[in-house]
């Protein structure tokens, strides 16, 4: 479809992709031989329930690196970026850090980022690998990717006497579904999305829509399809979604109310499986719904390695090990904490097999049609702000959804040039 990525043509995914596996045997970047070394890592991946998880790695990194420490700072993605920026602008960022591959290109061309050299990239899944280097040369590492998917709670669904959500269903099936599910009274939501920037771009293209023209110079998002998207998000605030008064968009109060089982349907991240995984009710997955098509969130994450660090060696070595190692493949896998990006097509078999939820299918199938986030270089952070801030107003009821447009335009489009 013309305003969605296929798989085969989005630049960061392939094929392939969708039988993504295995490490391609060793554990990353083995042994240095460099006495006693310190290497600092900051990172938003662990935040939020897989602290544990990260810490398993970089014991193991430990062991097979001995003399090397990494010492590790995690902070909550809300907070993570600003974080990062004061630090590359003061000279003060850790020897390896996160990025996000929709900041990517404006890292590279800053000269924050290292060269990384002697990195075996054919253990990674080549389209990933590639989308994070620049001239033949790689700049970071991607350290794994995910996409959003429907949550749903059964239990609800099987009280009301409704059918389970399907890859089928349209905007208008979920919104059926949210109103009959709705019970404002008790405390219970049909839906939760985000009103915000990474939703609007994803739903614009459910919506048939193109979030910028075709070179790149000018936004396309005022537009019809652009209202349509607009208007999806912000009419489930106070309907059969929380306001921001009720408490939506504060930190966890999404996952909180899921929990809970006091919210029927949540679009959210395929991350969140593991602290679902023991969940007092029935729950699953399924690919969400579209207007005029699918087009499902695609994330990818990865690892950069300082250009001012005194241990580029060490650092490189941690960076390939954290990414690539059988260590962090297992780790990941077991415990549901996104996908590694791997080459090999064995490994993620076993993927499909852990519940819940039940239909990781879904997982996969979401990827068929992806919607990939906008990348406009310097001004990508004031740009997502902007998108989301003018959709606050739009909630809010302090502009029209088509004034909230035109103004995010006008503000965005300086950012282009």
């Amino acid at each position: 479809m013309k305003h969605t990525a296929s798989l085969a043509g989005a630049g960061v995914l392939a094929a392939s992709a969708l039988v993504l596996a295995g490490c391609s045997g060793g554990e990353g970047g083995g042994s240095t031989d460099s006495g006693e070394v310190t290497i600092t890592y900051t990172n938003f991946i662990s935040a939020g329930g897989n602290e544990d998880n990260l810490a398993t790695i970089v014991e193991a990194f430990e062991a097979e690196n001995p003399g090397v420490t990494v010492e590790v700072t995690t902070l909550p993605y809300s907070d993570y970026f600003t974080a990062l920026q004061t630090d590359l602008a003061g000279g003060t960022a850790s020897d390896v850090f996160d990025i996000e591959y929709a900041n990517y290109a404006s890292y590279q061309q800053s000269g924050v980022l290292a060269a990384l050299e002697g990195v075996d990239t054919s253990a990674y899944q080549a389209s990933l690998a590639e989308a994070y280097a620049t001239d033949g040369t790689q700049y970071a590492l991607p350290s794994s990717f995910s996409n959003v998917v429907l949550f749903y709670n059964a239990d609800l669904f099987d009280a009301a006497g409704l059918d389970y959500p399907t890859s089928e269903w349209t905007w208008a099936d979920e919104a059926a579904a949210a109103d009959a599910l709705t019970d404002a009274d008790a405390g219970v939501w049909g839906d939760y999305q985000p009103i915000s920037y990474h939703e609007f771009y994803k739903t614009l293209a459910q919506a048939g829509g193109d979030f910028l023209n075709a070179d790149g110079t000018a936004v396309a998002f005022n537009s019809p399809e652009g209202i349509a998207a607009a208007e999806w998000l912000v009419g489930k605030s106070g309907v059969t979604m929380p306001t921001a008064e009720q408490g939506a968009g504060t930190p966890d109060f999404d996952s909180g109310l899921f929990v809970d089982g006091k919210l029927a349907m949540w679009h959210t991240g395929i991350w969140m499986f593991g602290a679902l995984a023991d969940a007092g009710f029935a729950w699953d997955i399924a690919v969400e719904p579209g207007d005029v098509q699918h087009a499902s969130a695609m994330f990818s994450n990865a690892v950069g390695v300082s250009a001012g660090t005194e241990h580029l060696e060490q650092a490189t070595a941690f960076a390939e090990f954290l990414t690539s190692s059988q260590t962090a493949v297992d780790v990941r896998l077991d415990a549901g904490w996104e996908l590694p990006p791997i080459a090999d097509e064995d490994e993620l078999s076993a993927y499909l097999e852990q519940t819940p939820p039940q239909n990781r299918q879904a997982v996969f199938d979401s990827l068929e049609e992806v919607a990939l986030a906008p990348s406009i270089g310097d001004g990508q952070a004031e740009m997502q702000d902007i998108i989301s801030e003018e959709l606050a107003e739009a909630a809010a009821g302090r502009k029209s959804v088509e004034q909230a447009l035109s103004d995010a335009e006008e503000r965005v489009n300086p950012l282009l040039g």
